[in-house]
């Protein structure tokens, strides 16, 4: 294959290499060059698809661009502006295709094919006319770290109102049945009922603070503002996006005032110009992944059988949502004819150790699991869970599922607190990351350093902890700057499987890094007790004096002891025990004895017992050798200092076997 004049020529400008983008092959097949208002336009085919870039005529240092969607020779007052400036302007022909799925597919190939083998910048600008909102901002959205500002002039913002005609504007019969087959809408009821126009799901958009410029006509018959841009424009500034509309109210109107006269593009070039330069470059979330084994037998699996189970284990961050909603939302968008079984099993203040105990309870006693979401960086460490433990827990996590399945995929990550971005400005990184990275390393498994990607991209200048991200329990802001670094490394991930391997293959099983690791762990009901003297099974128990708690921990049975001298006995087989409990402002001390062993002292009030019951998993003895043991448990008269009560209330042992 000839390399093409576009390729040679613009190579010398110096190229950008962009790591977190998936590597293409050429597919330009033809090339040619022409003059268009003083400038050189270079064509070429991708995909046998006309695309073009004009470029300017004096060689910036950057090859900053701007991207038009359709009608390419409408209205290029701005474009002549902004070639005088050192902007090129892009353009791939997509007509008939009215911003579809397929259509994003290529305008993502003529992305990469301009960033990755023409070295053009990895932000630019998108600039749309009519149809062409239709590309633009559906581009966007898919990708919003990636778009300086988009200008659009009178934009089709919902395909109902243009070519629908379902509104006040006539519409374009011809045009609605081909939107109907480029979208895959068998009739028109569904086609009204798809949800996902640009004037949709904009939160993205907004929260990358993405601005937008749009000259509309006031008269505009074709294409209704009051069903289009307005909404639009409505929706992106309660999402908190930056919207300009300019109304053009002199010169002549033509197509039922359709068409109309900029007034001042002057005006729309200065805002392209100016949003370039006040970009700050952002960061490549892939910088901050690392994958080992990959992901490829979920993707097989969903794929070829249609079904997958995909489960999100961790903390509070993980229970509320937001990022694990996306993701859920992402995979079934990536893999449409696949019936999922999402598993939630996020718990406030839970950490590994809890996880590696509840994992069969919560999670794999409801099916093998394809591909699961692993979080505790943030409560192992504000937890002050030892180093020993946070590995025993996660270890014990990830080799717990593997003997259940040695065909799950797992995805570690690491959330960011303000602990963590401190010890990354100082050059270190965190302990707990540190010690979850070992175990990673060990099993050959992806992780997602969300923790590292804040702290750099807000030391990048893109946006600030106390306005944007606000808080360890992230934003709406911080919760799609979570989503987007996953699905980055879901798409990686999947793109990189080999198309031809057809076999679901088995994770390295090593042996364990520590042998007491908390791979057998598994809860049991506290009926287990014998010689019970002062303890009481409640049913239906509930903190006392509305008193907060976490989720399970209310209404529920517990075993309640108040009172000094309270004990019981636990007869159990495996290499460790503990028991969970809900620590509150009345949590006292409890002498423990294994074994006949020596007794040691347990002192069950926590760090935030004066808040709240909170669930609290203590590990009593975690290196024994497997077989029978005998645990006795007494409360002690003592207390913490901070306590009012003596109470020890115990919702389920839990053994490692």
């Amino acid at each position: 294959m000839m390399l093409p004049i576009l390729i040679s020529i613009l190579l010398t400008m110096g190229t950008v290499t962009d790591q977190w983008l998936p590597q293409e092959t050429s597919h330009v097949i033809s090339d040619s060059t022409s003059y268009w208002k003083g400038y050189t336009r270079y064509h070429f085919q991708l995909d046998n698809r006309e695309a073009f870039v004009t470029a300017p005529n004096k060689a910036p240092d950057t090859k900053e661009w701007i991207w038009r969607a359709r009608f390419p020779e409408w209205h290029t007052e701005m474009d002549e502006i902004l070639l005088d400036k050192g902007i090129f302007i892009a353009y791939i022909n997509t007509n008939n295709m009215f911003g579809s799925p397929r259509a994003m597919k290529v305008w993502d190939e003529f992305y990469i094919y301009m960033v990755n083998e023409l070295g053009f910048e990895p932000k630019l600008s998108l600039e749309g006319v009519s149809r062409g909102g239709l590309f633009v901002f559906n581009w966007a959205k898919r990708h919003p770290w990636r778009v300086h500002s988009i200008y659009t002039e009178a934009p089709v913002c919902d395909f109902k109102s243009w070519p629908g005609g379902k509104g006040s504007g006539e519409g374009d019969r011809r045009s609605w049945e081909i939107l109907k087959k480029e979208y895959g809408f068998q009739n028109d009821e569904l086609a009204f009922s798809f949800d996902d126009n640009p004037m949709d799901n904009l939160e993205s958009l907004a929260l990358a603070k993405v601005p937008m410029l749009s000259m509309i006509g006031l008269n505009d018959q074709v294409v209704p503002p009051s069903e289009n841009i307005y909404i639009l424009n409505e929706r992106y500034v309660k999402a908190g996006g930056s919207s300009t509309l300019i109304p053009c109210t002199r010169g002549e109107e033509e197509l039922l005032g359709h068409h109309f006269t900029i007034e001042t593009p002057e005006l729309s070039a200065e805002f392209i110009l100016s949003n370039i330069n006040r970009s700050v470059l952002p960061l490549f979330s892939r910088e901050f992944h690392r994958s080992e084994d990959g992901l490829g037998n979920s993707k097989i699996k969903f794929e070829r059988e249609k079904q997958g189970t995909v489960a999100f284990l961790g903390g509070s961050i993980t229970q509320n949502g937001g990022w694990r909603d996306s993701v859920c939302t992402y995979l079934q968008q990536r893999f449409p004819q696949t019936q999922f079984t999402f598993i939630p099993a996020g718990i406030s203040s839970m950490g590994t150790t809890p996880g590696a105990f509840r994992l069969q309870r919560d999670i794999l006693s409801k099916g093998p699991v394809d591909l699961l979401f692993v979080e505790a960086a943030v409560n192992d460490a504000t937890n002050g869970r030892s180093k020993k433990e946070q590995i025993r827990g996660m270890e014990g996590i990830i080799r717990h599922t593997l003997k259940d399945n040695r065909a799950a995929d797992i995805v570690v990550m690491h959330f960011v607190d303000p602990d963590k971005m401190e010890t990354y400005n100082r050059g270190e990184t965190p302990e707990v990351i540190a010690n979850f990275n070992l175990v990673t390393a060990h099993y050959k498994l992806g992780t997602i350093n969300l923790a590292k990607e804040v702290t750099d991209r807000i030391n990048n200048g893109e946006f600030n902890w106390e306005e944007d991200f606000i808080n360890l329990h992230p934003s709406p802001f911080g919760q799609s700057i979570y989503f987007h670094s996953m699905k980055s490394f879901l798409e990686s991930q999947y793109t990189q499987v080999d198309e031809n391997r057809k076999n679901i293959i088995n994770h390295p099983f090593p042996e364990t890094l520590d042998p007491y690791c908390y791979d057998g762990g598994r809860i049991i009901p506290f009926a287990e007790a014998t010689e019970t003297q002062g303890f009481e099974h409640i049913t239906n128990w509930s903190p006392p004096n509305n008193t907060a708690t976490r989720k399970g921990y209310t209404h529920v049975d517990m075993l309640v002891g108040k009172h000094p001298g309270d004990s019981f006995t636990l007869h159990f087989e495996g290499k460790a025990v503990g028991i969970m409990v809900a620590a509150g402002p009345d949590a006292g001390m409890i002498e423990i004895n294994i074994d006949g062993g020596q007794t040691r002292t347990i002192d069950l009030f926590t760090l935030w017992s004066s808040q709240l019951y909170l669930p609290w998993y203590y590990t009593l003895t975690s290196e024994l050798e497997p077989g029978p043991h005998i645990l006795k448990v007494e409360i002690l008269n003592d207390r913490n200092e901070n306590s009012v009560g003596t109470s020890c209330i115990i919702k389920s042992f839990y053994v490692n076997e």
